[in-house]
């Protein structure tokens, strides 16, 4: 008879964790092959699982490209959270801080996330979830700023400040410009966002 205990059976994963562990697995891909390699085949070859698993979690190619979206929009949200709380209650404080968060997540995400939303680029998919993270951010920062204009900072401003995060983030994650020129130049938006916004009342019709 064998000395050696009887191996223990391995554990199988909730569907949740199996989700969180399959879309890690999606973003080193990613990060080391390039978007194009991120289909469902290769990674439940890199995640070791059957083809059935990855394809119940995600159904499409597009599908598990707007989880990874929608995961870094998740993880965006959670640092801004955390940075907005611990933050001094003033509109440089509250404007450096949704720039900072902004445009750091996006670079801990690296080239990988431009891939990512070039690979979704014109999809179904890539609209709806974009347009939810959009509406989440918006409020976000409404929140955050109403208090320093008389009757809030406006919608246009916000939806151009939202449109510069995006581009100062994108080229600062791919070396374009350096983040620390980001981080200063979408500060300098959202600032004068809000005096925009100060100012709409004064202005004549």
């Amino acid at each position: 008879m064998s000395s050696h205990p009887p191996a223990e059976p391995r554990r199988r994963l909730s569907r949740e964790r199996r989700r969180l562990q399959l879309i890690d697995v999606a973003w080193r891909l990613a990060r080391e092959e390039g978007a194009d390699a991120l289909t469902l085949g290769r990674l439940a070859e890199l995640a070791g699982v059957a083809k059935p698993v990855v394809y119940d979690h995600f159904g499409t190619r597009n599908g598990l490209l707007a989880a990874l979206f929608e995961e870094f929009d998740q993880r965006q949200t959670a640092a801004m959270d955390a940075a907005l709380a611990a933050s001094e209650p003033t509109l440089v404080d509250r404007a450096r801080v949704i720039a900072e968060a902004y445009v750091g997540c996006a670079l801990a995400q690296g080239r990988e996330l431009a891939g990512v939303a070039a690979a979704l680029e014109g999809s179904p998919e890539l609209e709806r979830v974009k347009r939810a993270c959009e509406t989440a951010f918006l409020e976000k920062c409404r929140v955050a700023l109403d208090p320093f204009a008389d009757g809030g900072v406006s919608t246009p401003a916000l939806v151009g400040a939202l449109g510069a995060a995006d581009a100062l983030s994108s080229a600062a994650a791919i070396g374009e410009i350096d983040a620390d020129s980001a981080r200063a130049e979408l500060l300098a938006v959202i600032l004068a966002a809000v005096e925009r916004s100060r100012g709409r009342l004064r202005r004549p019709d």
